[in-house]
């Protein structure tokens, strides 16, 4: 039978009670249990706690927290917590409601079946309605184009207007939210309004950027802006290389994109228009969308660097 810390207590109380010294003790215990025996300063401690009175081997309890704090109590407290702020922390749960990381932990990932997920940042919040129109657009665009297939692809071009602000966007931590097993995976809108800012018109083809052009001194896009330095400028970027090649421009339905003179400036450089959603919202081509929204995102973060970039 293997001893445990209990028997030899009660062999150090027995040698206490038989008269025998700590030196002793210890000596007697080291030569029959060798290096299983307790130390030397165990034997010494239990010897000062038996000459103070104390009868039991026992371990006395101790005040502090309780073995286990994964309880239905704290759980229910850091469910809330989570509901009040789904960007808590570890950090800051321990402080509320003093319990170890390891409980905490536990607790969210074994009980509440919570995880920490970054938002994901979408243009615009939209309607039902509007999410179906859409959808309903792009399924006809992909029945024309035989579902990108078609090389007609190659000759879409997707262009808009965007304000650039100046903002120190969160970092991808700090856009983390606790997120419960049955809840949707949440969403944010990507622009932060601030007080400095630059409106520029991006151009994507299938391939990838085309051209970006900003508004120097303007407020406002215009139909002179836009079919005597804008449009120039793109059209010439993609038929640099082929004079004649077929241009389908996307674009909404903005007033400087559908006035007389926008539109007398396409058909005579032979630009076709493709079709657009019927209602009045700044639209983006599915083909064109994911490109648009990461390199509207790319430039924002180099704000301090413009106009002299984009301009090259």
């Amino acid at each position: 039978m293997e001893l445990n810390r209990e028997h030899f207590r009660a062999i150090i109380f027995h040698n206490f009670r038989r008269g025998l010294s700590r030196q002793e003790c210890f000596d007697e215990l080291n030569s029959l249990y060798s290096d299983k025996a307790p130390s030397y300063s165990t034997v010494k401690n239990w010897y000062n706690e038996f000459n103070r009175g104390r009868c039991s081997i026992q371990d006395e309890s101790r005040a502090g927290r309780p073995k286990s704090v994964v309880v239905p109590e704290k759980i229910n407290a850091v469910r809330e917590l989570i509901k009040q702020d789904r960007h808590v922390t570890y950090r800051e749960i321990e402080a509320s409601l003093d319990i170890s990381m390891t409980s905490i932990n536990k607790i969210l990932h074994e009980h509440l079946s919570v995880k920490k997920i970054c938002s994901r940042w979408i243009p615009h919040n939209l309607t039902n309605a509007q999410k179906k129109a859409r959808v309903d657009w792009c399924k006809e665009m992909l029945e024309k184009y035989i579902q990108g297939t078609s090389k007609a692809v190659y000759n879409i071009y997707t262009g808009d207007e965007s304000w650039i602000y100046a903002y120190e966007p969160e970092t991808k931590q700090q856009s983390t939210v606790w997120v419960f097993q049955d809840e949707a995976k949440p969403t944010k809108v990507v622009r932060g309004r601030s007080t400095s800012k630059q409106m520029i018109a991006c151009f994507f083809g299938i391939n990838g950027h085309v051209a970006t052009v900003a508004l120097e001194q303007r407020w406002t896009v215009n139909s002179e802006w836009y079919t005597t330095i804008c449009l120039p400028e793109v059209i010439g970027e993609i038929r640099k290389k082929q004079k004649n090649r077929r241009i389908i421009l996307h674009h909404d339905n903005a007033s400087s994109h559908t006035s007389t003179q926008t539109k007398a400036f396409l058909t005579e450089r032979k630009i076709e228009l493709m079709e657009r959603l019927s209602f009045q919202e700044k639209r983006k081509s599915r083909l064109g969308i994911d490109v648009f929204s990461e390199d509207v995102r790319d430039l924002t973060q180099n704000f301090n660097t413009m106009p002299e970039s984009w301009l090259k």
